[in-house]
């Protein structure tokens, strides 16, 4: 089985991109996808399963006959991300490109990019602009 850990953000368009891109993998049938989403805000106590985007990546994989399980965490999300790869021995990690200006990144981080530097694992980056 071949296990991928999904960073899941808020935006459905990622999601659904990052789906996509699993799906249309060869050997889909045989890989395990860990939705992972990092609340780094949460006053109303949401569950991971209640997540809009989680719930269209979920659909998708299962659609695809991809096996899913959903995990959550509070936090960082690149080191959340990272941590869950390692407790998993995940084969590749998944995560949603967003397009910002250079100084965007300086200012508010990029979670694609600390993940992509503080890993070994192979990194799978999905941008929206390829999900139909």
């Amino acid at each position: 089985m071949y296990t991928v850990v999904v960073g899941i953000d808020d935006s459905e368009e990622r999601a659904i991109a990052q789906a996509k891109a699993l799906a249309d993998m060869p050997g889909s049938d045989e890989m395990r996808a860990i939705l992972l989403h990092d609340f780094t805000r949460n006053p109303e106590g949401a569950s991971v399963s209640q997540v809009a985007s989680v719930r269209r990546a979920r659909e998708r994989l299962e659609d695809a006959g991809i096996e899913i399980e959903l995990e959550e965490s509070s936090g960082e999300p690149a080191a959340a991300i990272i941590r869950f790869a390692e407790e998993e021995d995940a084969d590749m990690i998944c995560v949603a490109g967003r397009k910002r200006t250079p100084t965007g990144k300086v200012l508010f981080g990029s979670v694609t990019q600390a993940v992509i530097l503080d890993t070994e694992r192979p990194v799978l980056v999905c941008s929206a602009e390829s999900s139909d």
